[in-house]
């Protein structure tokens, strides 16, 4: 199993969600964050100076088999690239173990319903 971790421009993140479930990826947690990327510039907005060095995103964390790993990566590359500074990154981490709190189902298993199995 593995963890991907997404950090994405918002404005992208109902595309990114549609290509997740494109891709069979029913379930993640997104959460709003703050970061502090390359640029430092302030942005004039009616007349008001404001800093942009910290930069809003939203982390979308999804753990999934490693079988899903890379058609999970590429659905967040297709969906959340623009070309442009500041697109964002993916992190992929090892997850030692997995158990569903309903039944206590551990491993590969607590993550998708056996009976819809790909």
């Amino acid at each position: 199993m593995k963890k991907i971790e997404a950090i994405i421009r918002r404005s992208r993140f109902e595309d990114v969600k549609e290509a997740l479930l494109a891709a069979g990826i029913e379930w993640f947690s997104y959460y709003d964050v703050r970061g502090v990327g390359k640029t430092r510039q302030g942005r004039v907005y009616r007349g008001v100076v404001y800093d942009t060095s910290s930069i809003e995103r939203i982390l979308v964390s999804i753990v999934v088999r490693e079988k899903n790993v890379e058609k999970t990566v590429q659905a967040v590359l297709r969906a959340a690239r623009t070309g442009e500074i500041g697109d964002g990154r993916i992190f992929i981490t090892p997850v030692e173990d997995s158990i569903r709190i309903r039944t206590g189902e551990r491993g590969d298993i607590a993550l998708y319903n056996a009976e819809q199995e790909e």
